[in-house]
């Protein structure tokens, strides 16, 4: 039997949140809302900057132009910033995007722990810590946005084994913390390599919370009987990894317009409707709406073809009959579709 409240104990396939059968696949953007950092840098609490906030609103407006409801993961040094609660809090009011939750813990108080890379993954945080500053991030967001936040990110995925027990305590009622196919091991994270790629269901003694896993697919000669061989080889590195994809034999692609091009993106996309995924996850970083933050978006140019990503791959979607759906979309038909005594 699987332990009660934790998002690694991966349940069997008979309790996988699936599609009814004249149900078509559903996608939603997720937005890893955080302020700007040098990712080389070792994690700080201060000397962080918050020059790509304005940037959200480029970003909202095109997101309502192409009919999708965002899903804004907002931390703590976004909440406490007066402009991004002005744009994503008008949008949020007439039902144009959603707020929830991402914890940076080394940015989150109180601020309890040292300040290192083990200590960036909150899931190993003292349980009493963790819950603390899953409180404090909760009712801010609830205080400065006017909304109890219903899903949840922890940031770099780091989540624990008690984790869904602290959510359904606090109300929150969906996660999408579990990067399906990625090994985080190696900075003391967690493991997804072996995580569904369907939604389930967690149960706790304070309620259920739904684990909606951001998408990753195994593309290539090989496909899904590849994934075992790429996390085989990618041990030695990402070039290793890179070298199975260049012939042909296995890839991974994540859905995220950063670092993947749109048509990997696109075959991604058929991969997952042939698996009759019920919800394909999307997610990107806000600081790579602003040149010059991540790796990913380095020029204006970088920013253009950003956004071009986007034209192609909701294109995509769209000819595939795949209609974006907003966290209460998730959390309804979840609901209808969960295995018997699961939701």
């Amino acid at each position: 039997m699987r332990p009660a409240g934790d998002f690694q104990a991966y349940p069997a396939v008979s309790e996988l949140v699936a599609l009814a059968a004249d149900e078509r696949p559903r996608f939603w953007v997720t937005i890893d809302t955080e302020e700007d950092f040098d990712w080389a840098a070792p994690f700080a609490r201060t000397g962080f900057r918050l020059d790509s906030v304005p940037a959200l609103a480029e970003c909202q407006g095109f997101f309502e132009r192409a009919g999708v409801v965002p899903i804004y993961l907002v931390d703590w040094p976004i909440v406490q910033d007066d402009r991004a609660v002005d744009i994503l809090g008008k949008a949020q009011k007439v039902g144009r995007c959603d707020i929830g939750a991402q914890l940076h813990p080394w940015v989150t108080p109180p601020h309890a722990e040292d300040v290192n890379e083990r200590n960036s993954y909150a899931g190993n945080l003292p349980d009493d810590l963790q819950r603390a500053k899953m409180t404090a991030l909760r009712d801010a967001i609830t205080r400065r946005f006017g909304v109890v936040p219903t899903a949840y990110r922890a940031g770099r995925y780091g989540l624990g084994s008690d984790t869904a027990t602290m959510l359904a305590e606090l109300g929150f009622r969906c996660d999408t913390s579990v990067r399906a196919g990625f090994d985080y091991r190696k900075g003391q994270g967690p493991d997804y390599r072996a995580a569904p790629l369907n939604p389930w269901w967690v149960s706790t003694s304070s309620g259920a919370v739904l684990e909606v896993p951001v998408t990753t697919v195994f593309g290539g000669f090989l496909g899904r009987r590849g994934q075992g061989i790429y996390h085989q080889i990618a041990r030695n590195g990402l070039h290793a990894g890179a070298a199975l994809a260049r012939f042909g034999l296995v890839e991974r692609i994540a859905m995220t317009p950063e670092g993947i091009p749109a048509e990997r993106a696109c075959r991604a996309i058929d991969i997952a409707l042939d698996q009759r995924l019920p919800i394909l996850t999307f997610s990107f970083h806000s600081p790579s709406l602003q040149p010059g933050n991540t790796p990913y978006v380095r020029t204006d140019s970088d920013l253009d073809r950003f956004y071009r990503w986007w034209d192609v791959v909701l294109g995509h979607l769209q000819r595939r009959g795949v209609e974006a759906v907003d966290t209460a979309g998730i959390l309804a038909m979840a609901a209808r579709n969960a295995p018997p005594g699961e939701a």
